[in-house]
């Protein structure tokens, strides 16, 4: 059965179930069951996505006849039961709100392998924003661990085994369950193939093993998306999580100006970089540079913007002449950029941690990477404080926006899609205050200074025996302290280990 089909079977019911209700309580109301207040039942509409509202006239037809309800409702009740039968094909059958492949038409902009590159797209029609995703999975910086990259994760560097759809999840789902605020968007995903940090603007030639396109394959995607509704845009919101929220803070302007040279200046073009703000800071123990994950941040993307050819938001660059390695780091690039952009943070990310060379194998940490940790959040509170649009829980974990699980994390009782929310309300707001809308703030940032303080961080659990941890069991499970702790803080050990339990 067609999903529209379904869909619109669904719809009906539903209203039509309305109406009986409201019939019958008007019915047992009227004595002489003829005059009906209230006959046409007015139930509120719930929103529904915009490829399924233009085609009821494809749809099969129930018809019902209303004119013997008033004389017989069991007659009028068994017509409602055997259209609700008629929808049992649908509770079996999977509507299909995935997002389906295209390669770019232009050929010459490919993976890092000469394969071309291109994106998954969902079309809401009806809908004028437009949600472009960038995904994330680390970087190369030379030939020998780009090699490396190309034997053991394939799928980054080539687009020859990319599935033909892909369902969305988190901010990318089509479920208003999942996402309520963006459900209903033109959903664009683009899968990173060039390693890159989404930045490079390298062909593939005799003398290059790779071609580092990043920066290329946004703006061709944005080219052809152009074609196929963007023009009649009201908003962009270009996303990303890791590499990709570092890509959305290098391209988000770039965007712009291309939609506004193409005469699109209707076009709102705003940005969400989720776990992309790396720190440029010394790491806890020094290592040489043999690879991404083991390199200085500031090492290995020096190395990588000469290798990739790489390109940065032009403001920056002035900024930043001759070090433009700078502009990889969220703090640095922010105050460059002109377009809105809301950052999404965990204090204690762990992919920065993995690159500072604290790695979390199980196994108590020592007092001294305990300090390290500590001040890394304090680090990242500071370089955030200035940002006026953020969501920053004091958790271990890495990228949230298109997991499953993203509107359970609260800071300060505010999940991020209800922050998302607000901060869309305020920039929507046209008066010349554009203080926080009372009761919907947009700047928040957990003020508790260790990994998972905050109640509703992501589950965490043993790597050794998969079983859930509380935060309490987390941090001794990681070293902590409990006395020491709460004489350097001068409480009671039970009164800290109460405020941890509730994330105070």
């Amino acid at each position: 059965m067609n999903p529209s089909v379904c869909f619109e079977k669904r719809k009906r019911t539903l209203k039509l179930l309305c109406s009986v209700a409201l019939l019958a309580l008007s019915l047992s109301g009227n004595a002489d069951g003829r005059k009906v207040r209230g006959s046409r039942a007015q139930p509120r509409r719930t929103q529904q996505p915009a490829q399924f509202r233009e085609r009821s006239e494809a749809t099969e037809s129930f018809p019902l006849d209303f004119t013997a309800v008033e004389g017989n409702m069991d007659n009028f009740m068994t017509q409602v039961k055997n259209l609700a039968q008629s929808l049992y094909p649908c509770s079996a059958q999977k509507l299909n709100y995935d997002m389906k492949l295209h390669f770019l038409e232009n050929a010459t902009v490919t993976c890092n392998d000469g394969t071309p590159a291109g994106y998954y797209m969902r079309e809401s029609k009806g809908s004028r924003r437009w949600l472009v995703f960038l995904e994330g999975g680390w970087y190369c910086f030379d030939k020998e661990n780009c090699g490396s990259r190309y034997e053991t994760m394939r799928r980054l560097m080539s687009s020859t085994k990319w599935p033909q759809s892909k369902t969305g999840t988190g901010i990318l789902s089509p479920q208003p369950e999942e996402n309520p605020h963006w459900w209903n968007a033109n959903m664009v995903f683009i899968p990173y193939c060039s390693s890159d940090v989404w930045s490079g603007a390298s062909p593939k030639t005799d003398q290059n093993d790779y071609a580092f396109m990043g920066s290329l394959i946004i703006k061709e995607v944005v080219k052809e998306l152009l074609t196929k509704g963007l023009e009649g845009a009201k908003l962009l919101l270009l996303a990303g999580s890791s590499a990709g929220g570092t890509g959305v803070l290098l391209n988000v302007d770039r965007v712009a100006e291309q939609l506004e040279e193409l005469g699109h200046t209707g076009i709102q073009v705003r940005g969400l970089s989720d776990s992309g703000w790396f720190l440029d800071n010394k790491q806890y123990r020094c290592t040489d540079c043999s690879d991404p994950i083991s390199c200085p941040p500031t090492e290995a993307i020096r190395r990588g913007i000469r290798y990739w050819n790489g390109v940065v938001p032009e403001r920056c660059q002035k900024e930043h002449e001759g070090k433009e390695w700078n502009c990889f780091f969220g703090y640095k690039v922010y105050p460059t950029l002109k377009s809105p952009v809301f950052v999404v943070q965990w204090l204690f990310d762990e992919a920065q941690l993995t690159v500072d060379n604290i790695h979390l194998t199980g196994q108590p940490v020592q007092e001294g990477q305990w300090r390290y940790i500590e001040n890394l959040g304090n680090e990242l509170r500071n370089t955030l404080k200035d940002v006026p649009a953020m969501f920053a829980p004091a958790c271990l974990s890495h990228e949230v926006i298109t997991r499953t699980y993203w509107m359970d994390v609260q800071v300060k009782g505010v999940s991020l899609p209800r922050a998302l929310q607000c901060w869309d309300r305020s920039l929507q707001d046209s008066s010349k205050n554009k203080s926080t809308l009372k009761g919907c703030p947009v700047h928040l940032i957990d003020s508790c200074p260790w990994p998972h303080c905050n109640p509703t961080c992501p589950t965490i659990r043993d790597q050794f025996t998969g079983q859930e941890m509380n935060v309490v069991q987390f941090l001794m499970h990681m070293g902590f302290d409990v006395q020491k702790m709460a004489q350097q803080q001068g409480m009671d050990p039970g009164k800290l280990l109460g405020m941890l339990s509730s994330g105070s």
